[in-house]
Formats: C-alpha cells, structure tokens, sequence
C-alpha cells in the first residue's frame, strides 16, 4: 500500500463508501508478514514510497513462489531481480500473475496498480554507452516503469564515438534526471554530466576484460570524475540508480 492508496481508502471511510471493517481487513498485514522463509515489509511503499523488491539471485524456486504470492496479494507492484530464465519459468508455471523480462532477469506482477502520472514532465533519462551494458540499463527502466515514470533512452552512445552523445545535447539539457550506465573505463558518465544541470547517476557494470576487474575499474573512474553533479552507484546495480531517480523526481 502506497501513500495515495491508503489517503483513497480513509476519504472512502469518511465518506461511508466502506465499512470499518474493509479498512481493518485491508490494514491487517501492515507493516509486516512473516513466512517460513522471509519476513515481507508491505510498510515499506507508505514509508519510502518505493516497494519492496525481491532480491532473487540466492533464492531457490520454491522460496519466490512463497514469496512472491504472499506480495501479489497486497496493493502494490511486484519486483523480483536477477532472476534467471530457469528459475523464472519454475516461478511463472506456479504463478501465472507474474511477467518476465528475460534482458533485466526481472519478475513483475500487479503492473495494474503501477500509478503513471500523465501530468509528469520528469523527463528522466537512460543512457547507455554500449549494447552490452543493455542487461543493467533494463533493470533500471523496468523498476522506474513499476514506480510510474516514463523514461526516454538514448542507446550505444559510448565515449568511443564521442559524436554518439554530443548529439544528444539538447535532450540531455532538458532532463531532470539522467542515468548513465557504462562498463570497460566507465568514462561516459563524467562526460555527460558536463553536459546538463541535471543530476547525474553513473552505473558501472561488469562489462570489460583483463583491468577490467569485472566493472571495478569503471567504478573507481566513475568515482574519481573530475565533473560536478554526477553520482554513483555499485556495479551493476540498475535497481539502485532507478530508486534513486525516483527519489530525486518524487
């Protein structure tokens, strides 16, 4: 349950649209549900105004389903990370609710009660400096997408070809809120936040070889930029950044 969901159900209260005991039935699992294999935070949306998600990477298939049940029930959207094609279809056979989007490895569900706002000119933006950054940039779009933002993308505009970014110059000054995801040196974020005024979120991934080190020389660039206004979050972690753009915007 959301902030504007449980503001919906007390004016339905107050206007004797509802009966006491819908609200108390509707309240009763708040703040939390203990299961055999994880104590759920339904709270956390009305607190933070962001779901609790599944981290599924260390999950078997029987330990999501229980989880993920338990969460279709309640009032909000449902995420699941890094879950694998094997695992999700154990999953999706069980609970026939939940979407899969095989790039992000991600699991959706109630998308029918994501709330996008049609007045919203947040204008966030995805950049992405290679196809192979693609995995993580779609984990961010998918969560943004489940916490009702629209995002525009800008694809393949790594530093390699630096026209590739500086024709987006325009739409980069426009944006409230810019993410970047880049692997191999990570050196694309810095450059577009000396671009816009916008804040910028640089999300290293673990695209790259030898020096590489799995994203971590991406990382240190990234963190070592000399530009203002730029961000970063830990390798890989599209989730992250997207619940940080949802803050910057809310």
């Amino acid at each position: 349950m959301n902030e504007k969901q449980l503001y919906s159900l007390l004016h339905d209260l107050q206007k004797k649209r509802i009966d006491i005991r819908d609200v108390i039935s509707r309240l009763r699992r708040l703040p939390e549900q203990t299961l055999p294999s994880a104590c759920l935070d339904h709270h956390r949306c009305l607190r933070t105004g962001i779901p609790e998600a599944v981290f599924a990477q260390e999950k078997d298939a029987k330990q999501l389903i229980e989880i993920l049940q338990a969460q279709l029930e309640q009032d909000h959207v449902v995420l699941a990370t890094r879950v694998n094609p094997d695992k999700a279809a154990a999953v999706c056979a069980e609970l026939s609710a939940l979407r899969y989007h095989k790039t992000a490895k991600m699991l959706t569900g109630n998308e029918e009660k994501i709330n996008i706002d049609q007045q919203d000119s947040s204008s966030i933006l995805l950049v992405t400096a290679g196809t192979s950054d693609l995995p993580v940039a779609e984990e961010a779009r998918i969560t943004l997408h489940c916490l009702g933002h629209t995002v525009k993308t800008i694809g393949d505009a790594g530093v390699a070809g630096l026209h590739r970014i500086l024709r987006h110059q325009e739409i980069l000054q426009q944006a409230q809120a810019i993410i970047v995801v880049a692997g191999m040196e990570g050196a694309l974020p810095t450059v577009v936040a000396g671009m816009t005024a916008a804040p910028v979120i640089g999300v290293p991934t673990s695209i790259g070889y030898g020096t590489g080190a799995g994203g971590f020389a991406a990382l240190l660039g990234m963190l070592n930029s000399c530009a203002p206004g730029l961000a970063v979050v830990n390798i890989d972690n599209g989730f992250g950044a997207a619940c940080m753009v949802a803050a910057i915007c809310r």
